[in-house]
Protein backbone atom coordinates (compact mmCIF):
# COMPACT_ATOMS: atom_id res chain seq x y z
CA UNK A 1 0.00 0.00 0.00
CA UNK A 2 2.71 2.41 1.13
CA UNK A 3 3.84 2.26 -2.93
CA UNK A 4 -0.02 3.91 -3.48
CA UNK A 5 0.93 6.84 -0.70
CA UNK A 6 2.78 8.74 -2.75
CA UNK A 7 1.55 12.57 -3.98
CA UNK A 8 2.71 14.86 -6.35
CA UNK A 9 0.60 18.22 -5.48
CA UNK A 10 0.88 21.10 -8.60
CA UNK A 11 0.64 24.53 -7.77
CA UNK A 12 1.11 27.69 -10.49
CA UNK A 13 -0.09 30.49 -8.51
CA UNK A 14 1.59 31.29 -4.89
CA UNK A 15 4.42 29.21 -3.90
CA UNK A 16 4.07 26.78 -0.84
CA UNK A 17 4.08 27.10 2.29
CA UNK A 18 2.34 30.23 1.71
CA UNK A 19 -0.92 28.77 -0.07
CA UNK A 20 -2.69 28.33 2.92
CA UNK A 21 -5.42 25.65 0.93
CA UNK A 22 -2.25 23.53 -0.23
CA UNK A 23 -0.48 23.99 2.82
CA UNK A 24 -3.27 21.75 4.61
CA UNK A 25 -4.26 19.32 2.29
CA UNK A 26 -0.35 18.43 2.12
CA UNK A 27 0.37 18.36 6.03
CA UNK A 28 -3.19 16.77 5.87
CA UNK A 29 -2.00 14.26 3.77
CA UNK A 30 1.07 13.70 5.11
CA UNK A 31 0.01 13.26 8.76
CA UNK A 32 -2.16 10.29 7.58
CA UNK A 33 0.36 8.13 6.06
CA UNK A 34 1.37 9.67 2.47
CA UNK A 35 4.36 10.75 1.27
CA UNK A 36 4.15 14.06 -0.15
CA UNK A 37 5.85 17.04 -2.71
CA UNK A 38 4.97 19.39 -3.83
CA UNK A 39 5.95 22.07 -7.33
CA UNK A 40 5.32 25.75 -7.42
CA UNK A 41 6.81 28.97 -7.94
CA UNK A 42 9.38 30.67 -5.76
CA UNK A 43 8.20 34.04 -4.23
CA UNK A 44 9.52 36.73 -1.72
CA UNK A 45 10.87 34.56 1.20
CA UNK A 46 10.31 31.35 -0.51
CA UNK A 47 13.55 31.54 -3.15
CA UNK A 48 15.17 28.16 -2.74
CA UNK A 49 14.40 25.73 -5.17
CA UNK A 50 14.12 22.53 -2.80
CA UNK A 51 13.82 22.55 0.55
CA UNK A 52 11.68 20.07 3.38
CA UNK A 53 9.45 21.48 5.70
CA UNK A 54 7.42 19.73 8.19
CA UNK A 55 8.30 16.52 6.02
CA UNK A 56 7.05 17.99 3.10
CA UNK A 57 9.37 17.97 -0.17
CA UNK A 58 9.25 20.88 -2.02
CA UNK A 59 10.34 22.38 -5.34
CA UNK A 60 10.25 25.28 -6.73
CA UNK A 61 11.36 27.27 -10.03
CA UNK A 62 11.25 30.75 -11.09
CA UNK A 63 8.33 32.54 -13.38
CA UNK A 64 9.37 35.47 -15.37
CA UNK A 65 6.85 37.77 -14.80
CA UNK A 66 3.45 38.06 -12.77
CA UNK A 67 1.28 38.12 -15.53
CA UNK A 68 -1.14 40.77 -16.65
CA UNK A 69 -2.48 40.58 -19.95
CA UNK A 70 -3.23 37.86 -22.65
CA UNK A 71 0.32 37.78 -23.43
CA UNK A 72 1.67 38.07 -20.22
CA UNK A 73 -0.70 34.90 -19.35
CA UNK A 74 0.73 33.36 -22.25
CA UNK A 75 4.03 33.54 -21.13
CA UNK A 76 3.77 32.96 -17.56
CA UNK A 77 1.61 29.69 -17.93
CA UNK A 78 4.00 28.26 -20.60
CA UNK A 79 7.25 28.89 -18.59
CA UNK A 80 4.93 26.89 -15.47
CA UNK A 81 4.21 24.03 -17.80
CA UNK A 82 7.37 23.72 -18.90
CA UNK A 83 8.99 23.46 -15.24
CA UNK A 84 6.50 21.65 -13.53
CA UNK A 85 7.08 19.15 -16.16
CA UNK A 86 10.55 19.29 -15.71
CA UNK A 87 10.21 18.84 -12.12
CA UNK A 88 8.06 16.36 -12.28
CA UNK A 89 10.63 14.03 -13.63
CA UNK A 90 12.60 15.51 -10.95
CA UNK A 91 10.48 14.39 -8.39
CA UNK A 92 9.51 10.70 -9.87
CA UNK A 93 13.55 10.10 -10.09
CA UNK A 94 14.28 11.00 -6.59
CA UNK A 95 11.18 10.28 -4.83
CA UNK A 96 8.04 8.59 -7.10
CA UNK A 97 4.47 9.53 -6.91
CA UNK A 98 1.44 7.33 -7.47
CA UNK A 99 -0.80 10.67 -7.88
CA UNK A 100 -0.82 13.81 -9.42
CA UNK A 101 -2.77 16.17 -7.09
CA UNK A 102 -3.31 19.81 -9.35
CA UNK A 103 -4.62 22.64 -8.45
CA UNK A 104 -5.76 24.90 -10.79
CA UNK A 105 -4.98 27.79 -12.36
CA UNK A 106 -4.27 27.56 -14.98
CA UNK A 107 -6.44 24.50 -16.32
CA UNK A 108 -3.61 23.03 -18.80
CA UNK A 109 -2.27 21.00 -15.61
CA UNK A 110 -4.11 18.12 -16.97
CA UNK A 111 -1.45 17.57 -19.48
CA UNK A 112 1.19 16.98 -17.07
CA UNK A 113 -1.52 14.53 -14.85
CA UNK A 114 -2.53 13.40 -17.88
CA UNK A 115 0.72 12.37 -19.28
CA UNK A 116 1.91 10.29 -16.44
CA UNK A 117 -1.85 8.90 -16.25
CA UNK A 118 -1.49 7.66 -19.77
CA UNK A 119 2.19 6.15 -19.84
CA UNK A 120 2.42 5.24 -16.09
CA UNK A 121 -1.01 4.76 -15.02
CA UNK A 122 -0.78 7.55 -12.46
CA UNK A 123 -3.83 8.57 -10.55
CA UNK A 124 -5.22 12.36 -11.51
CA UNK A 125 -7.03 14.35 -8.94
CA UNK A 126 -8.00 17.57 -10.27
CA UNK A 127 -8.17 20.33 -7.02
CA UNK A 128 -10.75 23.51 -8.51
CA UNK A 129 -9.49 26.67 -6.80
CA UNK A 130 -10.55 29.28 -9.89
CA UNK A 131 -13.54 28.48 -12.25
CA UNK A 132 -11.55 29.90 -14.93
CA UNK A 133 -14.19 30.98 -18.06
CA UNK A 134 -15.46 33.12 -15.34
CA UNK A 135 -12.25 34.55 -14.25
CA UNK A 136 -10.73 35.58 -18.15
CA UNK A 137 -14.82 37.07 -17.86
CA UNK A 138 -13.68 38.73 -14.38
CA UNK A 139 -10.50 39.88 -16.24
CA UNK A 140 -11.17 40.86 -19.71
CA UNK A 141 -14.51 41.47 -19.74
CA UNK A 142 -15.24 39.03 -22.63
CA UNK A 143 -16.36 35.89 -24.31
CA UNK A 144 -13.94 35.72 -27.37
CA UNK A 145 -12.19 33.03 -28.74
CA UNK A 146 -9.72 32.17 -25.33
CA UNK A 147 -13.00 32.46 -23.11
CA UNK A 148 -14.51 29.58 -25.37
CA UNK A 149 -11.11 27.74 -24.73
CA UNK A 150 -10.80 27.89 -20.96
CA UNK A 151 -14.31 26.42 -21.25
CA UNK A 152 -12.60 23.60 -23.32
CA UNK A 153 -9.29 23.08 -21.07
CA UNK A 154 -12.02 22.83 -18.07
CA UNK A 155 -13.98 20.24 -19.69
CA UNK A 156 -10.73 18.16 -20.84
CA UNK A 157 -9.53 18.76 -16.98
CA UNK A 158 -12.47 17.55 -15.75
CA UNK A 159 -12.32 14.54 -18.07
CA UNK A 160 -9.27 13.63 -17.24
CA UNK A 161 -9.59 13.33 -13.40
CA UNK A 162 -10.03 10.19 -11.32
CA UNK A 163 -11.40 12.30 -8.52
CA UNK A 164 -12.02 16.18 -8.21
CA UNK A 165 -11.91 18.43 -5.94
CA UNK A 166 -14.55 21.45 -5.02
CA UNK A 167 -14.10 23.98 -2.59
CA UNK A 168 -17.90 24.81 -2.28
CA UNK A 169 -21.08 23.67 -3.35
CA UNK A 170 -21.55 25.44 -6.27
CA UNK A 171 -17.89 24.90 -7.78
CA UNK A 172 -19.82 20.59 -7.66
CA UNK A 173 -22.37 21.78 -9.41
CA UNK A 174 -20.18 23.26 -12.17
CA UNK A 175 -17.89 19.72 -11.87
CA UNK A 176 -20.80 17.80 -12.84
CA UNK A 177 -22.93 19.82 -15.11
CA UNK A 178 -20.55 21.47 -16.72
CA UNK A 179 -17.52 19.23 -16.58
CA UNK A 180 -19.48 16.23 -16.72
CA UNK A 181 -18.14 14.36 -13.69
CA UNK A 182 -19.49 11.25 -11.83
CA UNK A 183 -20.88 13.29 -8.92
CA UNK A 184 -19.73 10.43 -6.55
CA UNK A 185 -16.01 11.69 -7.65
CA UNK A 186 -16.69 15.18 -6.83
CA UNK A 187 -15.88 16.15 -3.10
CA UNK A 188 -16.93 19.30 -1.35
CA UNK A 189 -13.46 20.42 0.81
CA UNK A 190 -13.70 23.79 1.57
CA UNK A 191 -10.65 25.96 2.67
CA UNK A 192 -11.35 26.32 6.37
CA UNK A 193 -9.03 28.44 8.47
CA UNK A 194 -6.92 26.67 11.06
CA UNK A 195 -7.56 28.43 14.59
CA UNK A 196 -4.30 27.78 15.49
CA UNK A 197 -2.68 29.56 12.71
CA UNK A 198 -5.41 32.76 13.27
CA UNK A 199 -4.65 33.67 16.91
CA UNK A 200 -6.29 36.75 18.43
CA UNK A 201 -3.50 38.35 20.03
CA UNK A 202 -3.91 42.34 21.17
CA UNK A 203 -4.60 45.21 18.93
CA UNK A 204 -1.78 47.63 17.73
CA UNK A 205 -3.03 51.25 18.49
CA UNK A 206 -0.47 52.39 16.07
CA UNK A 207 -1.73 50.94 12.87
CA UNK A 208 -4.50 53.14 13.36
CA UNK A 209 -2.40 56.23 12.78
CA UNK A 210 -3.52 58.03 15.99
CA UNK A 211 -7.42 57.89 14.16
CA UNK A 212 -10.36 56.21 16.40
CA UNK A 213 -11.51 53.40 13.78
CA UNK A 214 -9.75 51.08 11.26
CA UNK A 215 -11.11 48.84 8.63
CA UNK A 216 -8.99 45.86 7.79
CA UNK A 217 -8.62 44.20 3.85
CA UNK A 218 -6.49 40.95 3.49
CA UNK A 219 -6.16 39.60 0.17
CA UNK A 220 -4.72 40.33 -3.22
CA UNK A 221 -4.55 43.04 -4.93
CA UNK A 222 -5.87 42.24 -8.34
CA UNK A 223 -8.46 43.69 -10.76
CA UNK A 224 -11.83 41.15 -9.82
CA UNK A 225 -11.23 41.54 -6.06
CA UNK A 226 -12.88 45.49 -5.94
CA UNK A 227 -9.90 47.62 -4.04
CA UNK A 228 -10.88 50.77 -6.43
CA UNK A 229 -14.40 49.98 -5.04
CA UNK A 230 -13.01 50.19 -1.01
CA UNK A 231 -10.88 53.20 -2.13
CA UNK A 232 -14.25 54.59 -3.28
CA UNK A 233 -16.19 53.50 -0.05
CA UNK A 234 -12.85 55.02 1.99
CA UNK A 235 -13.41 58.43 0.10
CA UNK A 236 -17.30 58.96 0.50
CA UNK A 237 -16.77 57.86 4.20
CA UNK A 238 -13.79 60.37 5.28
CA UNK A 239 -15.15 63.45 2.22
CA UNK A 240 -19.04 63.25 1.99
CA UNK A 241 -19.56 61.75 5.52
CA UNK A 242 -16.60 63.77 7.42
CA UNK A 243 -15.01 61.08 9.34
CA UNK A 244 -11.68 61.87 9.41
CA UNK A 245 -11.59 59.43 12.60
CA UNK A 246 -11.35 56.26 10.61
CA UNK A 247 -8.44 54.49 8.97
CA UNK A 248 -8.42 51.92 6.32
CA UNK A 249 -5.30 48.93 6.43
CA UNK A 250 -4.96 46.76 3.19
CA UNK A 251 -3.05 44.11 3.27
CA UNK A 252 -1.56 41.91 0.42
CA UNK A 253 0.30 42.12 -2.49
CA UNK A 254 -0.96 41.72 -6.66
CA UNK A 255 -0.41 42.90 -10.32
CA UNK A 256 -2.70 46.04 -8.96
CA UNK A 257 -1.29 47.16 -6.05
CA UNK A 258 0.77 49.97 -7.57
CA UNK A 259 -1.94 51.08 -9.31
CA UNK A 260 -4.22 51.36 -6.55
CA UNK A 261 -1.65 52.89 -4.07
CA UNK A 262 -1.69 55.60 -6.63
CA UNK A 263 -5.39 55.53 -6.98
CA UNK A 264 -5.27 56.65 -3.53
CA UNK A 265 -3.21 59.45 -4.07
CA UNK A 266 -5.27 60.79 -6.80
CA UNK A 267 -8.50 60.23 -4.75
CA UNK A 268 -6.87 62.00 -1.86
CA UNK A 269 -7.12 59.64 0.92
CA UNK A 270 -3.76 58.11 0.57
CA UNK A 271 -3.05 59.71 4.70
CA UNK A 272 -6.01 57.57 5.66
CA UNK A 273 -4.91 53.83 3.94
CA UNK A 274 -1.69 51.98 4.96
CA UNK A 275 -1.03 49.71 2.28
CA UNK A 276 1.59 46.99 3.58
CA UNK A 277 2.09 44.65 0.28
CA UNK A 278 2.51 40.87 1.33
CA UNK A 279 3.63 40.70 4.98
CA UNK A 280 4.56 37.76 7.30
CA UNK A 281 1.97 36.09 9.08
CA UNK A 282 2.35 38.11 12.57
CA UNK A 283 1.93 41.20 10.90
CA UNK A 284 -1.45 40.23 8.98
CA UNK A 285 -3.06 39.29 12.54
CA UNK A 286 -1.49 42.62 13.57
CA UNK A 287 -3.52 44.62 11.75
CA UNK A 288 -6.56 41.94 11.58
CA UNK A 289 -6.82 42.01 15.23
CA UNK A 290 -6.92 45.17 15.27
CA UNK A 291 -9.03 46.17 12.84
CA UNK A 292 -13.14 47.02 14.42
CA UNK A 293 -14.40 46.09 10.73
CA UNK A 294 -12.97 44.22 7.87
CA UNK A 295 -14.35 44.62 4.51
CA UNK A 296 -14.53 42.32 1.56
CA UNK A 297 -15.15 44.47 -1.73
CA UNK A 298 -14.97 41.02 -3.98
CA UNK A 299 -17.02 42.49 -7.20
CA UNK A 300 -20.11 41.12 -8.21
CA UNK A 301 -19.64 38.82 -11.05
CA UNK A 302 -20.52 35.32 -12.04
CA UNK A 303 -17.00 34.21 -10.41
CA UNK A 304 -16.78 35.84 -7.34
CA UNK A 305 -20.74 34.90 -6.75
CA UNK A 306 -20.05 31.61 -6.88
CA UNK A 307 -16.18 31.13 -5.32
CA UNK A 308 -15.94 31.21 -1.10
CA UNK A 309 -13.31 33.60 -0.19
CA UNK A 310 -10.84 32.90 2.21
CA UNK A 311 -10.60 36.26 3.18
CA UNK A 312 -14.03 35.88 4.78
CA UNK A 313 -13.50 33.21 7.16
CA UNK A 314 -10.32 34.60 8.15
CA UNK A 315 -11.79 37.45 9.63
CA UNK A 316 -14.59 35.35 11.12
CA UNK A 317 -11.60 33.30 12.75
CA UNK A 318 -10.43 36.43 14.44
CA UNK A 319 -14.15 37.52 15.95
CA UNK A 320 -14.56 40.42 13.44
CA UNK A 321 -17.78 41.96 11.55
CA UNK A 322 -17.60 42.14 8.13
CA UNK A 323 -19.03 43.84 5.22
CA UNK A 324 -19.20 42.86 1.94
CA UNK A 325 -21.02 43.16 -1.15
CA UNK A 326 -24.10 40.40 -1.52
CA UNK A 327 -22.82 37.31 -3.24
CA UNK A 328 -24.12 33.74 -3.22
CA UNK A 329 -21.16 31.89 -1.19
CA UNK A 330 -19.80 34.75 0.62
CA UNK A 331 -23.39 35.06 2.21
CA UNK A 332 -23.24 31.46 2.73
CA UNK A 333 -19.82 31.63 4.48
CA UNK A 334 -20.88 34.58 6.78
CA UNK A 335 -24.39 34.47 7.42
CA UNK A 336 -25.07 37.14 10.71
CA UNK A 337 -21.55 37.87 11.08
CA UNK A 338 -21.58 40.38 8.09
CA UNK A 339 -23.64 42.80 6.81
CA UNK A 340 -24.43 43.31 3.40
CA UNK A 341 -24.21 46.49 0.74
CA UNK A 342 -25.82 46.24 -2.48
CA UNK A 343 -23.74 44.74 -5.25
CA UNK A 344 -20.66 46.44 -6.38
CA UNK A 345 -22.22 49.93 -4.59
CA UNK A 346 -19.00 51.63 -2.62
CA UNK A 347 -21.65 54.18 -1.44
CA UNK A 348 -23.70 51.37 0.16
CA UNK A 349 -20.66 50.05 1.71
CA UNK A 350 -19.41 52.77 2.68
CA UNK A 351 -22.86 53.69 4.81
CA UNK A 352 -22.69 50.27 6.28
CA UNK A 353 -19.15 50.26 7.24
CA UNK A 354 -19.80 53.41 9.62
CA UNK A 355 -22.99 51.78 10.52
CA UNK A 356 -21.01 49.04 12.41
CA UNK A 357 -18.46 51.22 13.59
CA UNK A 358 -20.68 53.30 15.18
CA UNK A 359 -22.32 50.11 16.82
CA UNK A 360 -19.84 48.41 18.97
CA UNK A 361 -21.78 46.07 20.67
CA UNK A 362 -23.35 44.72 17.25
CA UNK A 363 -20.24 44.40 16.07
CA UNK A 364 -18.82 42.27 19.07
CA UNK A 365 -22.31 40.00 18.43
CA UNK A 366 -21.82 39.45 14.80
CA UNK A 367 -17.92 38.48 15.38
CA UNK A 368 -18.92 35.88 17.98
CA UNK A 369 -21.32 34.82 15.71
CA UNK A 370 -18.55 34.43 13.07
CA UNK A 371 -15.65 33.00 15.44
CA UNK A 372 -18.27 30.33 16.81
CA UNK A 373 -19.51 29.47 13.31
CA UNK A 374 -15.56 28.67 12.36
CA UNK A 375 -14.93 26.53 15.68
CA UNK A 376 -18.30 24.55 15.21
CA UNK A 377 -18.73 24.28 11.30
CA UNK A 378 -16.13 25.59 9.20
CA UNK A 379 -12.36 25.59 10.90
CA UNK A 380 -9.96 22.86 8.86
CA UNK A 381 -10.58 19.98 10.91
CA UNK A 382 -14.12 19.23 9.67
CA UNK A 383 -13.14 19.22 6.14
CA UNK A 384 -10.12 16.98 6.82
CA UNK A 385 -12.64 13.83 6.36
CA UNK A 386 -13.82 14.77 3.67
CA UNK A 387 -10.33 14.85 1.81
CA UNK A 388 -9.12 11.50 3.21
CA UNK A 389 -12.43 10.32 1.51
CA UNK A 390 -11.65 11.80 -1.96
CA UNK A 391 -8.34 9.86 -1.82
CA UNK A 392 -9.81 6.79 -0.21
CA UNK A 393 -12.33 6.48 -3.79
CA UNK A 394 -9.18 7.82 -5.64
CA UNK A 395 -7.43 4.55 -4.98
CA UNK A 396 -10.45 2.42 -5.48
CA UNK A 397 -10.74 4.16 -9.34
CA UNK A 398 -10.06 1.40 -11.49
Amino acid sequence: MLSKKRVLILVENLPSPFDRRVWQEATTLHAHGYQVSIICPTGVGYEKYYEAIDGIHIYRYDLPIEAEGAKGYALEYSASLYHTFRLAWKVRRERGFDVIHACNPPDLLFLIGGFFKLFFGTKFIFDHHDINPELYEAKFGRHDFFWKLMVWLERVTFKASDVSIATNESYRKIAIERGGMNPDKVFVVRSGPKLDRLKIIPPVPALKKGRNYLVGYVGVMGKQEGIDLLLQAAHYIVNDLKREDVHFGLVGGGTSLEEMKALAVNMGIADYVTFTGRVPDQELLGMLNTADVCANPDIANEMNDKSTMNKIMEYMALGKPIVQFDLTEGRFSAGEASLYAAKNDPTDMAKKIVELLDAPERCLQMGEYGRNRVKNELEWNYEVPKLLKAYEVLFNVN
